[in-house]
């Protein structure tokens, strides 16, 4: 396969994470201050994407940027948590150099933190 995709596992609960909106953007200038939005989805109950982000087809070097509303997630998850929310969005900014590849997201979250790579 290739193209992009992300796949977010909810640490606190240990289970994927379900529901979740992601917006993916592409950074359109070479100071990387504007962007443009190209797909908003949301994860299944395997807290993935049920089509790629960007299909084999579609994808092209460039910077991207997704957008995951952690915040939303975890209120519709009963957690009583504080205002502000200490993570309500998280935003990974990163780079596509092959347009023959695969570029996998994974985002590891909770409350209180999240980890992301490059996965396969």
């Amino acid at each position: 396969m290739k193209g992009l995709t992300t796949h977010i596992l909810d640490l606190t609960h240990g289970t994927p994470a379900q529901n979740v909106k992601i917006e993916l953007f592409s950074i359109t200038d070479q100071n990387e201050t504007e962007k443009q939005l190209l797909k908003t989805a949301f994860t299944n109950e395997n807290g993935r994407v049920d089509e790629p982000l960007i299909t084999e087809q579609q994808l092209t070097p460039g910077t991207y940027e997704l957008l995951f509303y952690i915040g939303d997630y975890f209120k519709n998850k009963g957690l009583s948590l504080k205002e502000p929310l200490f993570l309500n969005h998280v935003v990974v900014r990163f780079g596509i150099s092959d347009a023959n590849a695969h570029y996998h997201v994974p985002l590891l979250i909770s409350p209180w933190g999240y980890q992301v790579y490059r996965g396969s």
